[in-house]
């Protein structure tokens, strides 16, 4: 048996997940046991709906990650548009996808 070839390392684990979010505008997002050694890198995406929505990874840990989701209704003042407060975004369905660092 020859020791000729060339070596392919494995590819970085990923994982993909879906959550809604609660009253509270929190999606939680717990990854299987093992998967990562290590925070993993997550992106989050949030599906379109009424309003301005943006999202940020609140806690990342190995095992689980927790986004929050605010959204700012548009408001008009002088012609000028502007963006109200933020609130907790309930009922918002988020997208995760996490690779190992």
């Amino acid at each position: 048996m020859g020791t000729a070839g060339d070596y392919e390392a494995p590819g970085r684990r990923e994982e993909r997940a879906t959550a809604v979010t609660g009253s509270n505008g929190m999606a939680v997002f717990n990854w299987p046991a093992g998967a990562f050694t290590a925070p993993p890198v997550v992106t989050l995406t949030v599906e379109a709906g009424d309003g301005f929505r943006s999202i940020r990874i609140a806690s990342n840990t190995a095992a689980q990650t927790t986004a929050h989701v605010l959204v700012a209704a548009g408001v008009t003042l002088l012609g000028i548009g502007v963006l109200a407060v933020g609130a907790n975004a309930s009922g918002v369905t988020v997208h995760a996808h996490a690779a190992a660092p």
